[in-house]
């Protein structure tokens, strides 16, 4: 017990024991700074000296922009930012697959590559008159000529139902003599049109550019969306004055024929009308001579 109490008498005592801080002159040894220290003293006072560090490190860390530069420490504006970001990603995703669906429907039509069904008019113009004959309905004079002035104007009215069906006119894109016809057995769902080089080509109604752009198979294409449901195509361009999402009037100047395209064999227009996501024959509603 007598030791114990003598060594703690020894390490109090060291504690307090005073030294004696001095700065000197070096060439004249005259004293400058003097200062009086113990253990205890430099022991509290660098205690008190790191806690002060530590402290005033955590008040930059927390307050100033310098938080940013510590790795693993983001600050709230740069996790709004990070979310706002997310969600806009997610959002270019979504579009982008819309994207997709929506060219590759347009690379359909441009290729070709969709089932079509040819529907003869004429055909359901006589199974009507078939059936008004079974139901034996009686007519006079007036009547008849009436019905047969409908039916020749209904023949070639590709837009039925439409209030606005007798303001909608096809406006031939050129004009010229027509190289190769509608044929559905060889998927040729067009008309070519034969014309000069660099002959105008017409928007063939009013509509919105929806694909102005160049395809190796048919040169420069531009695609046109109407109303009622119709898309007219335009391949095989030297050039095209349009641009996806420019609106046109039936007339309009879209781009300048061509010979382009590895499918092509001369200048000429390629023209294709589809009706409700079906090919029809142009030249039953356009005249191109």
């Amino acid at each position: 017990m007598a030791k114990k109490n003598k060594k703690e008498k020894k390490f109090t005592k060291k504690l307090l024991h005073k030294y004696r801080l001095v700065i000197l002159n070096e060439d004249t040894f005259e004293e400058r700074f003097a200062i009086k220290l113990t253990r205890l003293n430099v022991f509290v006072m660098t205690s008190l000296s790191a806690i002060f560090l530590v402290f005033l490190t955590a008040l930059i860390i927390a307050y100033t922009p310098l938080r940013e530069y510590i790795p693993g420490y983001s600050s709230t504006s740069l996790k709004k930012k990070a979310t706002f970001l997310n969600y806009k990603t997610d959002s270019l995703v979504q579009e982008l697959e819309l994207n997709k669906r929506y060219y590759a429907s347009i690379r359909k039509v441009l290729t070709g590559d969709v089932a079509s069904e040819d529907f003869n008019r004429d055909s359901v113009i006589e199974a009507a008159k078939s059936d008004l004959d079974i139901l034996q309905v009686s007519t006079n004079k007036e009547d008849s000529l009436l019905r047969e002035k409908v039916e020749k104007e209904d023949k070639y009215n590709l837009f039925e139902g439409s209030a606005d069906q007798n303001n909608f006119v096809l406006f031939p894109p050129v004009n010229g003599s027509i190289s190769e016809g509608y044929n559905i057995e060889d998927k040729h769902y067009a008309v070519d049109v034969v014309v000069a080089a660099n002959t105008p080509v017409k928007a063939t109604a009013d509509g919105t550019i929806i694909f102005a752009e160049w395809t190796v198979e048919t040169g420069y294409v531009i695609i046109i969306e109407h109303n009622q449901e119709l898309i007219s195509v335009y391949k095989h361009n030297s050039s095209i004055t349009k641009s996806q999402g420019d609106l046109v009037k039936a007339g309009e100047v879209i781009a300048m024929s061509g010979n382009t395209g590895e499918l092509s064999t001369g200048p000429h227009l390629h023209f294709e009308l589809w009706s409700n996501g079906y090919p029809v024959n142009p030249t039953n509603f356009i005249d191109f001579q």
